[in-house]
């Protein structure tokens, strides 16, 4: 548990420009204070001790304002971003090297049994306020953009944007390159518009050539 602590603790200078000292980091980032107590209460839970880990993470939840439920299955490397509002399903499936950004829900639809929360890859970066939804599988390498609602699962080495989530494939581009930058995100609604566009100009065109 130390080793995949201190991995979490590597990821907030790999992701965050604004961590400048090891300090600094430990005291004031409430994303890394949540994923210890969420480490410590995993263990408990995975030892069948009953009530304190629920304790654990209600005081996590009071503290940072982060709700991870002890039963989540979460891999290293797991930064969270500001984290205010972020919530974590008791069924969830967390892979290495895993960004959330403040708001994010991983959540389930329903009252259903068993699994019922997403499935996350590795080296996956979730967006502001992005909520994903059910029992899905998200592959790895992929980009989900801020305020995106995911409800289907999604490929690998893609990006998702939009209410429902909206697939644009990559192709195999590394994420790592482009991971913080939410500004240029693909708008499929918005090129489809462009396109139909172009498409009605074209008809004019040709309207105007037949007279």
């Amino acid at each position: 548990m130390l080793e995949t602590i201190k991995k979490d603790l590597y990821a907030v200078f790999d992701r965050d420009p604004a961590a400048t000292n090891i300090i600094e980091v430990l005291l004031t980032y409430p994303g890394l204070h949540a994923l210890i107590l969420y480490r410590i209460a995993h263990w408990l839970w995975g030892k069948k001790v009953p009530v304190i880990p629920r304790l654990i993470s209600h005081l996590g939840r009071f503290l940072t304002g982060i709700e991870i439920h002890p039963g989540a299955t979460i891999g290293s490397g797991f930064f969270i971003d500001h984290g205010m509002g972020v919530v974590v399903g008791e069924t969830t499936i967390i892979g290495n090297n895993v960004t959330l950004f403040q708001g994010v829900t991983l959540g389930g639809t329903g009252k259903e049994k068993g699994k019922r929360h997403p499935t996350l890859g590795n080296n996956i970066v979730v967006g502001v306020g992005a909520k994903v939804l059910g029992d899905i599988v998200i592959g790895d390498n992929v980009k989900i953009g801020a305020n995106s609602v995911v409800l289907e699962s999604v490929p690998m080495d893609a990006t998702v944007v939009g209410v429902p989530g909206r697939v644009v494939k990559q192709g195999g581009r590394r994420l790592s390159e482009t991971m913080l930058d939410h500004v240029h995100l693909p708008d499929p609604v918005a090129d489809r518009i462009e396109r139909i566009e172009k498409e009605l100009e074209e008809i004019k065109n040709q309207i105007r050539g037949l007279k």
